[in-house]
Parts: structure tokens; sequence; C-alpha cells
């Protein structure tokens, strides 16, 4: 009995560290095993182990130039059965491809994922500088358009709860102030679209908007990015405008967002 609740708890635990391995990458991008296993606390080997399990199921794949480890394909093809079943993303395409088609840039729809962002859609825009990949990337609230559209609407308790006890610092216009912060927030709820210029990284900037149910909760957001150049020649209040109309469309209630 002993031995078998032991092996169970082993079994447990590698699946636990497999886990964090995907974290990992998916927070830093590309990771050398000596790096995982100082992270996790585990001897190299066993993080060997690991990674050669993911890797046998296309979680996660090896650089070969340089002996790192990136985020699989695997994991797409998963994010892909997951998307296509919520409720946001569901006959969402039809929309987020013809603003990617009008603008020329990435559109995504994103949700909260306790406190932090989480990508789950995307349809990339025509620009040759649009190669990035934000579907299963989990982002800050406090320094994304959509972390501002995700929060704006929550009770104020629920709100606070998911807000960072640090505001740390990303980009030279990123908000470091909860005060600041609040005030952004309201400023998203007179006018119904976020936006997030250079808040994350110089050089970026993104435009949101909400998806709401039926009961009027923000479920999702959508959002618009790329190259604060252009962006910015693209007029963001416009684009803002025009995503907000799309967003009350995708949530099954065009009549009541007014401009």
């Amino acid at each position: 009995m002993g031995n078998s609740f032991s092996g169970e708890s082993s079994a447990v635990q590698s699946v636990d560290r497999a886990l964090q391995i995907l974290e990992i990458l998916a927070q830093e991008g590309e990771v050398g095993v000596t790096d995982i296993a100082a992270t996790l606390n585990i001897h190299k080997s066993t993080a060997s182990r690991l990674l050669a399990a993911l890797l046998s199921r296309n979680l996660v794949e090896q650089l070969s130039d340089r002996g790192k480890y990136r985020l699989g394909i695997g994991l797409v093809r998963l994010a892909g059965t997951v998307s296509s079943n919520l409720d946001s993303v569901s006959g969402s395409r039809e929309i987020t491809r013809a603003l990617a088609d009008q603008y020329g840039e990435t559109v995504n729809i994103a949700v909260l994922n306790e406190n932090r962002v989480l990508y789950v859609d995307q349809v990339a825009g025509s620009h040759i500088m649009t190669m990035r990949s934000w579907l299963g990337q989990i982002v800050p609230v406090h320094c994304t358009a959509t972390g501002k559209v995700l929060v704006a609407w929550l009770p104020e308790k629920t709100r606070k709860s998911v807000l960072p006890n640090k505001f740390e610092k990303l980009a030279s216009r990123t908000i470091t102030s909860i005060t600041q912060f609040e005030k952004e927030l309201a400023t998203v709820r007179e006018r119904g679209y976020a936006i997030a210029d250079e808040e994350m990284e110089d050089g970026f900037t993104a435009v949101a908007a909400p998806i709401r149910n039926s009961h009027q909760e923000v479920i999702a957001a959508i959002v618009i990015s790329g190259p604060t150049n252009r962006m910015t020649k693209l007029g963001l209040a416009s684009v803002g405008k025009n995503l907000a109309k799309n967003a009350q469309l995708l949530s099954g209630n065009p009549t009541s967002w007014q401009e």
C-alpha cells in the first residue's frame, strides 16, 4: 500500500514539474536544461528526462544550434482545440480575420487567467513583420490593453484581488502605481476600449475592447497590436471605436454600443 502511494506521489510530482517546465518556457522563450534544473531545484538528469518526455509529445522542441528548448507545435494543436470550444472564440474568426485584413496587424482574443492575461486565439496580419505568435502566451494585466479591458469592469473587490502587488516597469510608459492604473481603468470604462502605448515593451502598441456575455459581464478581450509607428498611423482612437463595435458583434449585442 505504501509503495503504491509513493509511486503515485512520485508520478504526480513528475507531472507537476513537467508543467512547470512548460510555464518556464512560456515565460522565457528559450531555456537550457541547466537553467531549468536550477529554477526547479532538481538534478540536471531529472530535467533532461522530463524534457525528453515533453519532446516525444512535441510539446517542446530543441534548438539544434544552441541546445536550448522552447515550446513545441504540439501545444498549438492543444490550444486550438481549447480555443475552438471557448464561447468567446466560437464564431469570432470571421470578425478577427476581417479586422486583420483591414488593418494588416495581428488580432487576438484573450481571457483572464487568474491574475494574468492568456491569449487563446490569433489571426496574423498581412504585414511581413507580424510573425510574432501570442497564442498561449501569458502576460501581466497592468501593462497591456487586454489586461485593462479584462479588469476594468470587474467589481472593485474582485478587481483589487487580481491586480499585482508590485506594478513592474517593463517599458518606458508602463503604469507603475495603483492610483494611476485605477484612473486609466476609469478612462477605459468611459470610452469603451483600452490602449497600451509602449507600456509592455518599447515600440509596441495595442488596442483592445471587451467581449461580453448575455449578462453584460466581460468574458474576453479582442485586441489589435503591432509596431507603434504603424499603429499610430492607423489612428488609435479610430481603431478603438471600430474594435468596440466589432466586440459588440461578438458579444451578440450590436445595438448597445453607441459612438
